[in-house]
This record gives structure tokens, C-alpha cells and sequence, in this order.
């Protein structure tokens, strides 16, 4: 690939994204490295092509030399979390005593869905979004209704307020308790909500009686200009519950472990949560992520660094050889959202990259309404492998 990458700039070497080679990567046996033949360059599911955080190796390490694999007990990671949050967003939120771990971020929000709604009652989505929220919703037997975002990728709270009156609506049953999963920072788009625009969604919540559930699993990962505002610091939010993890920004999808965060008013609804499910979360999950959250930071801003360097790459190459492919500013998340219309490649351009070009991106499809013609390209790989996605693209289009 020398001669397509030959005027990538220098990175620092501590860029943890620039630290395995394409033959160290294609010996995995995730999911990510798996899926699609050998000559198929994968940038698509939300794993990320780095070496593990030394804090967490040395964690992980330790535990295994001292036969530390039983069933997970403690506060820790609440701790650990509590303790990353008051350094990097600078809030008191996570009280350890509203708190409770689970399982992974989406069935913990399976499971808030049941504590605060009923078995027919519907929940709100902003679309385009994560396909599972519309797979686990379904599978619980609710009615999924679209409020979708703006044309530049955020809230539309039009969209939004018509969504809220919409579930709120008389459906001939007297009591509906209609749920907003709302996802933050945004993926696909990378959106990362301001406190204006999250006060706003508390405000309607309220107005409406619409319990708000937050995935917010990509909230460490932002650029170097933005700040990440948690849903439940907002005034307001009080009985909201949010959903927080280590796994995507320090890659540890493997390594099961999440946590239900609630707001004040939202306590006595965590309280209910039934006991078997903290059962589900590994163990070495939990030391894994604690390890993240304590002793990652430095690792975590490097990635950062390497992050805001490969949009700034994705950028440059697509105005030089995808002129009329437009990205979406993401502010958070490695993710970026390519409206591929202009390509004429029809409502899913990820198969024509992929059978033409052999580059596996995210279909646009499956994130819903506002999703046709666009494609996902997952950022957190090297610099070598955007380029020659880019170069692999531009040859599909020809």
C-alpha cells in the first residue's frame, strides 16, 4: 500500500491506531476480522484495530496468574466510573448507591425498558440510528415510532414533540408509559447533544410523561473541541436512567460489562431491577472496564488524538477522489456517515463497495428512516487502511 499512502503525515507513535500491522489484525478472531473473506477490507462493526490499554492488559493479566475468574461482587467499576466522570465532564452523578451493573449496554436497556414501561407501550427512536435499537425493542414486543433527526444529524425536537404526541396519544388503554431511547453521542451521525438540546429533551419528557432511557456508551469518545454532557446532569432529567461502558472506548466489547446509572427521582425504579441480572456481567469484564476508567486516561487520549487525525485524513481523501460523498461533522464516536447518493449507486451502496471494491462498510439500511443511500465507515483503524477503504471505494465507483 506504499504507493497510496505515501503522503499520510507522521503520527505520534503512542496513536494506538497505528500500533498493528493489516497481518497482526487478519489473525482475529472477532467478529470484525472474520465475517467477510481475507481479500475484504472490514470497516464496518464498531470494533476498534488497537492493541489492549497496558492498564487493562496488566488488570486482566493479574487476575488470571491469581485464578481471579469467579462472579463479579463489589462497587468498583460504579467507583471507577463515578471517578472518570467527575474528571472528565466534571460531574457528581453516578452516585454509587443509584447504580447497578448489567449484563452489556443493550440488554441494560432492555431492562430499563421494562422497569419503567409496560409490555405494549411504544418507544421513541431518533433515526437514523444503531440498528439494535430497533432489533432488542422489537424482540420485546414494543412498537418502535421514528422521530427522525435533522437534516444536519441532530435532534429535530419538531420531530421529536410529534413523536411524544404521538405515543402519548389515547390508544383506548388508560395508562401508557411510552419510553425515548435516546442515543448520545448519536450513532451513526456522531452528534454529541449540547445541555441546551438535552434540557430541551428533559423539558418535553416532562411535558409529555415520556421516560427517557440513554444509551450513552460512546460518551468518552469526542473530539479534541467538544465536551460530552451526560443526559442526567441536565435540569430535568432527574428520573431519567442512562446506560454507561467502558467497552467502546477502550475496545473491550469481549469483555462483558455495562452499568444502569439513574437520576434521582429514577432510583426507586433501579431498585426493582431483579437481581439475576447482575448475574450476567463477567467478572473479568468488570475488572477489565474498572481498569479502563482508573488508569486509561492517557491511553484514551491518545486514541483520541489518532481519532480527530483520521477525520481530518477521511476528509482530504474524500474531496480528492469522492468529491460528492458528504460526511457528516461528527463530534463523538469513530464513526463516520457518508451520504453516498450523489454516486447513483441506489439505497445501498455498502453492497456495490463491497462486491466491486472489496471494502465492508455498514449498510445505511438497517439504521432506519433517513438511512437509504448512506454507508457507515468505522474510523478506529490505521491511517493505511482509511486510505487504501478510500482508494477501494473510488475504484468501485469507477
Amino acid at each position: 500500500m506504499d504507493r497510496t499512502t505515501r503522503d499520510i503525515p507522521a503520527r505520534d507513535s503512542a496513536d494506538p491506531l497505528c500500533q498493528l500491522t493489516l497481518e497482526q489484525l487478519r489473525r482475529r478472531t472477532s467478529v470484525k476480522w472474520r465475517t467477510y473473506p481475507e481479500d475484504v477490507l472490514p470497516l464496518w462493526v464498531a470494533e476498534m484495530d488497537v492493541p489492549l490499554a497496558e492498564p487493562v492488559a496488566r488488570a486482566l493479566t493479574d487476575a488470571v496468574a491469581l485464578g481471579d475468574t469467579g462472579y463479579p461482587a463489589g462497587t468498583a467499576y460504579a467507583e471507577a466510573l463515578a471517578g472518570f466522570a467527575r474528571k472528565r465532564w466534571g460531574w457528581d452523578g453516578p452516585a454509587v448507591e443509584r447504580t447497578a451493573i448489567v449484563p452489556d449496554v443493550m440488554l441494560g436497556v432492555v431492562e430499563m425498558i421494562k422497569l419503567v414501561s409496560g409490555p405494549d407501550d411504544p418507544v421513541v427512536v431518533n433515526c437514523p440510528v444503531y440498528p439494535p435499537f430497533y432489533q432488542f425493542v422489537r424482540s420485546m414486543g414494543r412498537p418502535v415510532v421514528e422521530a427522525p433527526l435533522g437534516e444536519d444529524g441532530r435532534i429535530d425536537f419538531t420531530a421529536l414533540e410529534k413523536a411524544f404526541q404521538e405515543v402519548t396519544r389515547t390508544t383506548g388503554r388508560s395508562a401508557v408509559r411510552p419510553v425515548y431511547l435516546l442515543c448520545s453521542p448519536h450513532n451513526p451521525t456522531g452528534a454529541v447533544h449540547t445541555a441546551a438540546e438535552l434540557a430541551e429533551v428533559a423539558r418535553l419528557s416532562r411535558t409529555y410523561g415520556v421516560r427517557v432511557v440513554a444509551d450513552e456508551i460512546h460518551a468518552p469518545i469526542v473530539a479534541a473541541d467538544v465536551t460530552f454532557v451526560p443526559y442526567l446532569s441536565v435540569p430535568g432529567a432527574e428520573d431519567g436512567l442512562s446506560l454507561m461502558s467502558a467497552s467502546k472506548a477502550w475496545n473491550l466489547a469481549g469483555l462483558k460489562a455495562a452499568l444502569a446509572v439513574a437520576g434521582p427521582g429514577a432510583a426507586g425504579d433501579l431498585a426493582r431491577l431483579p437481581e439475576e441480572v447482575s448475574h450476567g456481567p463477567s467478572h473479568l469484564g468488570i475488572i477489565a472496564h474498572t481498569a479502563a476508567l482508573r488508569e486509561g486516561g492517557d491511553w484514551l487520549d491518545a486514541l483520541l488524538a489518532g481519532l480527530d487525525a483520521n477525520r481530518r485524513l477521511l476528509d482530504r481523501l474524500l474531496a480528492e477522489h469522492l468529491p460528492t460523498v458528504r460526511r457528516t461533522p461528527a463530534q463523538g464516536t469513530y464513526l463516520a456517515w457518508l451520504d453516498c447518493r450523489a454516486l447513483g449507486l441506489g439505497d445501498d451502496p455498502a453492497e456495490v463497495f463491497l462486491h466491486r471494491g472489496r471494502v465492508a462498510l455498514n449498510s445505511g439500511l438497517p439504521f432506519g428512516t433517513g438511512g437509504a443511500g448512506f454507508v457507515r465507515m468505522n474510523l478506529a483503524t490505521s491511517p493505511e487502511l482509511i486510505t487504501e477503504a478510500v482508494r477501494r471505494m473510488t475504484t468501485a465507483t469507477a
